[in-house]
């Protein structure tokens, strides 16, 4: 297995070459780095610019500079805030992948759980049930039960009972003056993970419930069953391990996308992660924030499938990794 991972990992240098000359390409031919500097009198601070920059080489002169300046570190400046753009990148990153690991493991289990009840349950009412909460879970707008969740777990149960703080904040993942797990991460914490695990769950159940159907109708569970093998174990030891191996590659897929994808939910809770970066950044057109983002949550996708592929090989030994 940890050949084939090597042997992934390095095929996929040319992938990630390949889409960050795309990206490269299309962020530059979109927006203009020195737009604000056009707008001045000064000729001689603009040409200085456009040699510092490499402007005025050719395209594949101008991406190469930048992959080196990647390699040694110097991601540019952001012509937005003034700071160095690694550490924002970074700090955003690591803030998104909290939300992130927390909302998808809630939202696996929980899958799981649904999942597992209405297949074995099929056509019941709480499968009925189920499906039609499902169906409104992805239906539903993340911006609007965002909101909704604020207002009922935040902001009524404050003027209702004459709280001095909310049970809950909706306004970043600390407190001034807190860091680390403590109560009041906790305490931001639920309201943006609920909004990004509904979602989630309706989904990742449906798929759940389809797998292990699908898993139950098989050859094997047929026999398991004529043997007098006990109804539970034949749902959590053969049905459920065989349906797991798609459901993680879903899962991980989804995953690699959220990197990038938690835009709405992080506007509307103030959460300074990787969504509300690029929505910053874009607003402005601050390509030397843009490129590096583009380039992360590429690298991200490329990860998160290589995860997929070698979990398919821990979860079914029939998979043969080449």
């Amino acid at each position: 297995m940890t050949r084939y991972a090597l042997r992934r990992l390095l095929a996929s240098v040319p992938v990630v070459c390949v889409a960050s000359f795309i990206l490269f390409w299309a962020v530059r031919a979109t927006f203009d780095p020195l737009a604000k500097l056009r707008q001045s009198v000064d000729p001689t601070a603009l040409h200085r610019e456009t040699v510092r920059l490499g402007l005025d080489r050719s395209l594949p002169e101008q991406y190469w500079l930048w992959v080196r300046g990647l390699v040694q570190g110097d991601w540019g400046i952001s012509t937005r805030t003034g700071g160095a753009v690694l550490p924002m990148v970074g700090d955003a990153l690591g803030t998104t992948l909290q939300l992130i690991l927390w909302g998808v493991a809630l939202a696996v289990v929980l899958a799981l759980a649904i999942g597992l009840f209405s297949a074995a349950r099929q056509y019941t009412a709480g499968d009925h049930l189920l499906t039609g909460l499902s169906y409104l879970g992805v239906a539903m707008p993340a911006f609007w039960f965002g909101l909704v969740l604020i207002q009922v777990l935040a902001v009524w149960p404050k003027q209702q009972f004459g709280l001095a703080d909310p049970p809950f904040y909706f306004v970043g993942l600390h407190s001034v003056g807190h860091s680390g797990l403590d109560l009041d991460y906790l305490r931001h914490l639920v309201l943006p993970v609920a909004t990004l695990t509904v979602g989630l769950v309706a989904s990742w159940s449906r798929f759940g419930r389809a797998t292990l159907l699908e898993a139950l109708s098989s050859d094997y569970v047929r026999t398991a069953r004529a043997k007098g093998v006990p109804r539970r174990r034949i749902l959590l030891r053969h049905a459920l391990r065989n349906a797991l191996a798609p459901f993680v590659t879903v899962v991980a897929m989804d995953a690699a996308t959220l990197v990038g994808g938690l835009v709405v939910t992080e506007q509307i809770f103030s959460i300074p992660g990787m969504g509300k970066l690029f929505l910053a950044s874009l607003e402005t057109g601050d390509v030397f924030v843009l490129l590096p983002w583009m380039l992360v949550v590429a690298v991200a996708v490329v990860l998160f499938n290589l995860l997929a592929d070698l979990s398919y090989a821990l979860l079914d030994p029939r998979v043969a990794l080449r």
